[in-house]
């Protein structure tokens, strides 16, 4: 679905480039993914240093942004257990323990006891954390929208729908961002 206000041969980039020298290169290969996919790696890198900015402004690291996130999303009163913690952020115990330290040493997070579980602890997303995160997502949405903004309603939406396709073999059962 082109964008018919722009003639597609003004729709040039550096991948268009890539593709025709290895066409020439190597006529006997099918090479339509690199069409796409190297296009997705680049529109990567510029959303990777798009976040980054984001999450700089409030000082803030992705990995600690994606664990204030998971707790925002979790929806009053803001807590998860460190397992939960785990699965929404795909990593190892042993690291969790020292994100939620160092969160908690900058009053981002704090513990609390598990109700009905003496031994389980609760992270919790402080006050300050929430004005942080909800800061930092909101510059995050900002910079997202930017960077859609060429495309209209329907090209979003068609988007939407093949990356989604494309997505669906390697479904997790966490949420991120």
């Amino acid at each position: 679905m082109a964008n018919p206000s722009v003639p597609q041969q003004e729709l040039q980039d550096e991948v268009d480039g890539l593709v025709a020298a290895w066409r020439q290169q190597r006529p006997d290969l099918d090479i339509s993914p690199m069409e796409v996919l190297s296009r997705v790696t680049r529109l990567a890198h510029h959303l990777d240093r798009r976040r980054r900015l984001a999450f700089s402004a409030h000082g803030l690291e992705a990995w600690e942004f994606d664990v204030l996130a998971a707790l925002r999303r979790a929806g009053a009163p803001y807590q998860l257990s460190p397992g939960q913690l785990l699965r929404e952020t795909m990593v190892t115990s042993g690291t969790m323990t020292n994100r939620v330290d160092r969160l908690a040493a900058r009053g981002l997070v704090g513990r609390t006891d598990q109700p009905g579980d003496r031994r389980g602890v609760l992270v919790t997303l402080t006050e300050a954390g929430q004005a942080t995160v909800d800061a930092a997502f909101s510059d995050l949405m900002n910079a997202e929208h930017a960077i859609l903004a060429g495309l209209p309603a329907a090209e979003h939406e068609f988007l939407t729908a093949c990356l989604r396709r494309l997505l669906a073999p390697y479904r997790e059962t966490n949420g991120s961002v």
